[in-house]
């Protein structure tokens, strides 16, 4: 059985940072990417960021480009987004989740359409205090 455990959220102040942790079991094989996706009250999931496992390749939304950072411990099956200069806006609970594939061009394409993802953990908080 697939498992995705997200850990690592919290109450930071407004420029600080945290690191989430996502921690998989279960899986197969190593063609998949992890997604992280997040979601505030009232709003949309939205997509921040995706790993491939099969490659490394990564990818991040516009709203956190340059200080977010995800990365990949194989060894562990645990993957990582480090989350730096936090504001108020990024106050949401965040989810990891797995896709069925690890195809380049399905990831380029969709990497940020939650439909592609097949499991999904169950979330942490993440508040950023101003």
């Amino acid at each position: 059985e697939v498992q995705l455990v997200e850990s690592g959220g919290g109450l930071v102040q407004s420029g600080g940072s945290l690191r989430l942790s996502c921690a998989a079991s279960g899986f197969t094989n190593d063609d998949y990417a992890i997604g992280w996706f997040r979601q505030a009250p009232g709003k949309e999931r939205e997509a921040v960021s995706c790993i491939s496992r099969r490659d490394g390749s990564t990818y991040y939304a516009d709203s956190v480009k340059g200080r977010f950072t995800v990365s990949s411990d194989n060894a562990k099956n645990t993957v990582y987004l480090q989350m730096n200069s936090l504001s108020p806006e990024d106050t949401a609970v965040y989810y990891c989740a797995r896709t069925g594939s690890a195809d380049v061009l399905l990831l380029r394409r969709l990497w940020s359409e939650p439909h592609i993802f097949l499991s999904w953990g169950q979330g942490t908080q993440v508040t950023v205090s101003s």
